[in-house]
Formats: structure tokens, sequence, C-alpha cells
């Protein structure tokens, strides 16, 4: 075995300390902004037809016209999406924390700037929502591979999966967060303006300040990632990047005896520049980790296909389970309200739960198990609600069919959606790290994007008489429920792709102790 510096070595033992705990922080908060963003912009988009699509006499209440809708919610993925293969790239250039205070003060603008509108028309206002939401994504998609990278970094190598894992769980934080926002401001505008249900007076309904509650509702979300701000840009670079990819071993060691609080001798071995220090287009990094780069891009596509899809289910699941009312027998706000905590109720009992039952089991039990586990249910669950799904639509088998729903949900995050951001942080190199796990979180977005709007026209009825307003007739709900088991089941297949790397230190994985000798 290859001699590992003694500045990485020194971080690969370190007991768990403070520092570890303020890293999770100041790096999951990106994460709380990300998914508290994606939680709201559903509650929003109900509200914004009831405000800018208002139609005159109809029985129902304005709904954003399809193409609006997709254009809402897509944006953000894809901007998420490019800044995920930007930022990653960039990281591994520059360094990860020059890079890191970029994207955090991107989404605070954006997202502050989101919740502004220039003009009072609807296409105005969805434009300059969209332009927004595009740039928010951005930045939102650079804290991936960076959040992800610089907690791999500083981990000791026997907690190091738990740390990347309950970054990414403070997404669950951002879930809670949004949901329980949206419920209080909305229970206030609820009591200070109250109004009549639509279909009592379907212009009183929805009251002029509602225009002020999906505005305040996003522009919050970037509050607790910009707390953060003073404290990334305090982190020093991470010592793996300083010494492996900048050379530099004695400021590597000089950063993190302050971290550590410990002395590290600052090894005086300069670097000889290796001859084997390939990229990322050469045919040795395509031999050494294609394999692994195919199996950490795939298994994240397919599982955000399946993960985004179920988000879009949730709305028609909770008004045939009776949480929701139909939208005319309530007002504007109330709507919100009613949305808000069943989303909310969701999140508590399957999401969170997941997220931390990942970050207890994953250095124990490993990336792997807990991955082809995590598949393996949740084509289960998906099959268990398909082909019965005649059966689960009767009133009196709701409650099953929200349970097994939750447990889909349960299993995605106690199982891929975490494992499928750690195992890429790493499994690479240091100087193609943040880049490889860019280029894998950017496929998952892929995924996402297929996830949120193929299945969007897929789960329409085949009927096109019952199909909704504007959408052409799709395969129904059943067999788009059958489509995804079968997705599950690919990502079950593609995780033989990667490796474990429980309690091995990255340099063992990615081979550079090898190349440095």
């Amino acid at each position: 075995m290859a001699k590992q510096l003694e500045v990485l070595n020194a971080l690969d033992v370190a007991k768990t300390q403070w520092y570890h705990f303020t890293a999770i922080i100041i790096a999951g908060m990106g994460f709380f902004t990300d998914a508290y963003d994606l939680f709201c912009i559903s509650l929003v988009t109900k509200l914004l037809g009831r405000i800018y699509y208002h139609v005159e006499g109809s029985e129902k209440p304005g709904t954003l016209p399809p193409n609006v809708s997709a254009s809402v919610n897509g944006v953000a993925l894809c901007g998420t999406l490019a800044g995920q293969l930007f930022f990653g790239w960039l990281g591994d250039k520059m360094g990860r924390k020059r890079v890191y205070g970029l994207t955090l003060m991107l989404m605070f603008v954006c997202s502050v700037a989101s919740g502004l509108s220039f003009g009072h028309n609807p296409k105005a206002v969805m434009s300059t929502l969209c332009f927004f939401r595009f740039w928010l994504g951005f930045g939102i998609g650079g804290d991936y591979p960076l959040s992800a990278t610089i907690m791999s970094e500083y981990a000791n190598k026997k907690t190091r999966g738990a740390f990347i894992a309950a970054v990414f769980a403070m997404q669950g934080f951002g879930i809670l967060g949004g949901g329980i926002f949206a419920i209080v401001m909305s229970s206030i505008f609820k009591a200070r303006f109250d109004a009549p249900p639509y279909q009592v007076d379907p212009t009183a309904s929805t009251v002029p300040e509602a225009d002020y509650l999906w505005r305040i509702i996003l522009m919050v979300g970037a509050l607790p990632a910009v707390l953060t701000y003073y404290w990334r840009m305090k982190m020093p670079e991470t010592a793996r990047y300083t010494a492996l990819v900048a050379k530099n071993a004695k400021q590597a060691a000089s950063d993190m005896s302050k971290v550590l609080q410990v002395d590290i001798e600052a090894e005086a071995h300069i670097f000889e520049k290796s001859t084997s220090r390939f990229g990322l287009f050469s045919g040795q990094f395509v031999r050494r980790h294609g394999l692994h780069l195919l199996g950490t891009t795939s298994t994240w596509f397919l599982l955000d296909i399946a993960f985004y899809s179920q988000n879009l289910f949730q709305k028609d699941i909770f008004s045939a389970i009776g949480w929701i009312p139909p939208a005319k027998t309530m007002n504007a706000v109330e709507e919100v309200y009613r949305i808000a905590r069943a989303q909310t109720l969701i999140a508590l009992c399957s999401t969170v739960p997941g997220y931390w039952f990942t970050v207890a089991l994953i250095d124990r039990i490993g990336r792997f198990a807990i991955q082809l586990m995590g598949f393996f249910f949740m084509t289960v669950f998906m099959f268990a609600l398909a082909f019965p799904y005649n059966h689960w639509t009767h009133k009196d088998n709701r409650i099953g069919f929200v349970v097994m729903y939750s447990l889909t949900f349960f299993f995605a995050n106690f199982g891929p959606n975490a494992t499928t951001f750690v195992v890429p942080a790493e499994i690479f190199p240091a100087r193609l790290r943040s880049t490889c796990h860019g280029i894998s979180a950017a496929s998952g977005k892929l995924g996402a994007i297929v996830g949120a709007f193929g299945f969007l026209y897929l789960a329409q009825n085949k009927d096109p008489a019952k199909a909704e307003a504007g959408y052409p007739a799709g395969i129904g709900v059943k067999n788009s429920l059958i489509v995804l088991g079968v997705v599950n089941l690919l990502g079950m297949l593609f995780t033989f792709l990667v490796p474990e790397s429980k309690g091995k230190s990255l340099e063992e994985m990615s081979g550079e102790n090898e190349e440095e000798n």
C-alpha cells in the first residue's frame, strides 16, 4: 500500500469533533434552500393560477395553463442541471472554497428577486418568475457537487458516509421548514383577510393580499442560507484540494492543524508532477472509473425519474383520499393552507425519517446495501400500487394507499436518494471529484425533468375528454405506476456497477496513493 500524506491521514483518523457538525450545517444550508424552494413552488402554482388566470364565470378556480405550469416548475430544474455541470467543473479548477460563496450569493439574490416581479399582467409576472427561478436553480446546482465534495474531504473515514448523508438530509428540514412556514403564513392571512369559498363568490374568494402571500413564501427560503455566508467564507480550502490538486502540502497541513487543533508535520517532499494525472476524457479514466461514472450517473438518473414523478401524483392522491377538498369549495388562501398541511404531514411521517435512517446506518451496512434495498422496496411498492390500482381508488381503501405511497418515499430516502449523493463524492480522484459529482447530479436532474414532465403527460386519462384542461390523452395513472416500477427495477441492476466505499480512505478508493509514488 502506497504511503498517504500525513495531513490526509490525520483527517481520516480524526475523532468526530465540533468542526464536523459546523461543516454539516454550513454545507447543508444550500440543500435546505433547495428543498424549501422545490416544496413551495407547488403551493405557489395553485395560488398563481387563481390570481392571474381567473376566468370570469368559470365554475372552477383559475389554473396555470400547461405550458406556463411546466415552465415555472421545470425552469429551476434546468437551471440546477446547468449549475451542477458548470460549478462542478469550476470547483476542480479554482478550488472548492472560492466557488462556494459564489453559489450562495446567487441563490440569495435570485430567491429574493423571484418574489419581485416587473409588471402586473400575467405574462410579465410569469416571465420574471421563470427568469429568476432559472438562476436560482443554477446556484442550487452548484451547491450539489461543492457541498458533497467539501464534506467528504473534511470527514474522517469511519463516519464519512453519515456526514455526507447528513448534509443531504438537510433537505428534509427544508421541506419541513417550507411546509411549516407556509402553514403559518396562510393561517395569518386567513385570519386577517377572510374570504368566501370560490363557489359562493368567485372574485372575492381571492383577496388582493394573496398576491403578497406567494412572494413572502418564496423570498424567505434563502434566509437560512445567507446566514451561513460568513462561515462559508471562513472555512479553509479542503486539505485534499490544497495537497493533491494545488500541490501545496505545507499549506494543507497548516490549514488543517487549525481546524483539527493538533500539530500536523508539514511534509517536506514536493510532489513531482507525475505523468499519470489523467484527465476526464482520457482512456485511463475510462478504464479506471468509466464504469463507476456510468453507475453513479445511471442510478441517479433512474432514481430521480421515480422520485420526481411521485411529487406529481401527490396532489391527485391527496384529493382522491379526501385530504384536500375540491378547489371550488375553498378560498385561495385556504387552499394554500390545506395543501401545505397535507404535504408537511407526508414529509414528517415518511420523508424525513428516511433520511435519518440513512445517516444512522450508512457506515454500518454500507452504501451498496442501502441503495439496493431501497430500489428493491420502491419497485415492490410501485407494483403493489399499480396492479390493484382500481382497488385503491375505492373510498374504504384510501388509507392503505397512503401508507404504501409513504413507504415508497421512505425507501427512496432510506435508499438511493441519499446514497446516489454520497457515493460520487467518494470514489473519484480529488482533481476530478467535484466534476464527476456534478456530472452524476446533472444526470439525476435530467431524470427529474423526465419524471416531472414525462409523467405529467403520461399520467393523463386515456380518454381525451377526461384529461386535464390543455393536455393530450395519456396512458393513465395505473400504467404510469407500472412504468415507474420498471424504472426502479433498472436502478437496482445498475447499482451493481458502483463500488462500496464504506470505511476506506478517499485516496484508497480513487487510487491516488499509488499515483503519487
